[in-house]
């Protein structure tokens, strides 16, 4: 098996690079410039079973989008699975303040990144490959300064949807997992550690649950919309947040 990973050095991505590593996956991790944070990846990956490529590639970019799937390429002529979990954080504030330069470059990389990568992975997926898209809450409700995430966030939802109906009769899966509130360092690029804890702390006083969504349980749905349990399940938003979102 063989999986590309955007944003695979860090949190979610880290988590679902060494959930797959474990079945001795070929795990393509995409990053942006922490090469620290990549190479240690790379590390754990390969000690829990699985054979680690990096892949530098920024995202932001359009060229950046098909560097990343280029250097899948040059490894392999099968894809199984991409799991989109890349997101630029950095870009926040009120709409009418944002550089709309900067607002753009997020868009590119929180959201439609997806038809650069999938128009170019096409040629490596088979039928049963399938391809994940990570969302959140800001997607659906307004997050005060989460607009460069949020809305590119809230398209590429949509976006997976008229990818399920293309790649549906390929045989190839298409659908998005969203998650509550996460300890990742995206969460804290966004929001001071005192701000990022309160938030942590409040998410878990909200969640039906009685506490907050840990990052192997949203790996958990990952994992599953990628097996073939999942082989009829397309274009859907599978929501792991505990109820959260029901209130």
């Amino acid at each position: 098996m063989s999986i590309l990973i955007t944003g695979g050095s860090k949190g979610l991505g880290r988590a679902v690079a060494l959930r797959f590593a474990a079945h001795g996956a070929e795990v393509f991790i995409n990053y942006s410039s922490d090469t620290a944070a990549a190479e240690q990846t790379a590390s754990e990956v390969a000690d829990a079973g699985g054979i680690p490529y990096l892949v530098q590639a920024d995202l932001g970019t359009i060229e950046g989008a098909h560097a990343a799937v280029d250097a899948v390429t040059s490894v392999t002529d099968r894809l199984d699975q991409v799991v989109h979990c890349a997101v630029n954080p950095s870009v926040r504030g009120p709409v009418l303040e944002i550089d709309p330069a900067a607002f753009m470059a997020a868009m590119q990389c929180n959201g439609s990144s997806l038809i650069p990568l999938v128009q170019c992975a096409l040629p490596l997926m088979t039928r049963g490959s399938s391809v994940t898209f990570v969302t959140s809450r800001g997607a659906e409700v307004v997050v005060p300064g989460y607009a460069a995430v949020g809305v590119p966030k809230a398209a590429a939802e949509v976006l997976m949807k008229y990818l399920a109906v293309e790649l549906a009769p390929l045989g190839i899966r298409a659908n998005t997992v969203s998650a509550a509130t996460l300890d990742t360092s995206a969460l804290r690029a966004v929001l001071s550690d005192e701000e990022a804890e309160a938030r942590l702390t409040r998410a878990a006083e909200l969640n039906p649950s009685g506490r907050r969504v840990e990052l192997a349980e949203v790996v958990d749905a990952i994992e599953f919309l990628c097996s073939d349990r999942a082989v009829m399940i397309q274009g859907q938003r599978l929501s792991v947040d505990g109820g959260f979102y029901l209130r």
